[in-house]
């Protein structure tokens, strides 16, 4: 392990932080060759329990010989980079504070759909959510809630995206998740058993406190975009249309605390 002082923006060795660029560090191509960016020190921790390959950490330097040492140690032999907060600061775009370690990975192995939904009675299918904290946030609600799975259609934001992956407190690394192609999940779903239900607002359809929801054996429920929800096409596709009872003048909830509600619902009861 050697720890590197940074003193220059044009140093080579702490390039991967230079301003978070999540798309450069991303190859959906091939994935084996991507990277992604654990920030804070339980997301680290989560990710290298979870078995993911670091490849270089960016550290405060208060806390290189500190909190931060397990890390270290966990990682092995890659470079550790630090310096004072405003150098840390210029590299990455932001200031470091509660987040004090970041950890350049390697992305881990893509899986299907088909692997990922095995074994599983609750699933979650998003659809071209684009806001990596509300992907995040439903990757965090899905890891506490009974959720067993998660299918993102090709259009949403990368899980691995740095401000998701920080958001989701390291669920990502615990939930089975995989792309999906635009019209895959429902053959799949359906094969395997699933109910489908999709979450929108319908005059005629059922309430997420219907009994009979939580009851049944396999349910995969589709969650849609921030702004337009779902598809219409996905809507005529889904076994039932479901929306959340709701007060008197409010018709709707942000995406991430729609799912909250609707995996603590639909949770499979012991």
């Amino acid at each position: 392990m050697a720890v590197m002082e940074i003193r220059s923006m044009t140093d080579e060795g702490p390039g991967l932080f230079y301003h978070l660029t999540d798309p450069q560090l991303r190859s959906r191509q091939e994935p084996e060759k991507g990277m992604f960016i654990a920030e804070g020190p339980k997301v680290v921790r989560s990710a290298l329990a979870a078995g993911c390959q670091p490849l270089s950490l960016l550290m405060r330097r208060k806390f290189v010989e500190g909190p931060g040492a397990d890390i270290i140690a966990q990682c092995g032999d890659i470079p550790v980079y630090t310096g004072d907060d405003d150098a840390l600061a210029a590299l990455t775009g932001f200031r470091l504070q509660r987040s004090w370690v970041l950890c350049a990975m390697r992305r881990p192995p893509a899986k299907t759909a088909e692997q990922v939904i095995v074994g599983a009675r609750r699933v979650a299918v998003l659809e071209g959510i684009t806001e990596p904290s509300n992907v995040g946030a439903i990757f965090r609600s899905a890891a506490a809630l009974g959720t067993d799975a998660i299918l993102l259609s090709p259009t949403c934001c990368d899980p691995l995206h740095r401000r998701a992956v920080r958001v989701c407190m390291g669920a990502i690394f615990q939930i089975p998740w995989a792309w999906t192609g635009e019209d895959e999940a429902f053959p799949e779903l359906k094969s395997a058993g699933f109910i489908t239900l999709g979450l929108a607002l319908r005059d005629q359809c059922l309430t997420l406190d219907d009994p009979a929801l939580p009851r049944l054996e396999k349910t995969a429920v589709y969650l849609g975009t921030e702004d337009t929800g779902l598809t219409e096409k996905t809507i005529s596709q889904c076994d039932h249309i479901v929306k959340i009872p709701m007060a008197p003048g409010i018709d709707s909830l942000n995406v991430a605390a729609a799912a909250a509600v609707a995996f603590w619902q639909l949770r499979v009861r012991t």
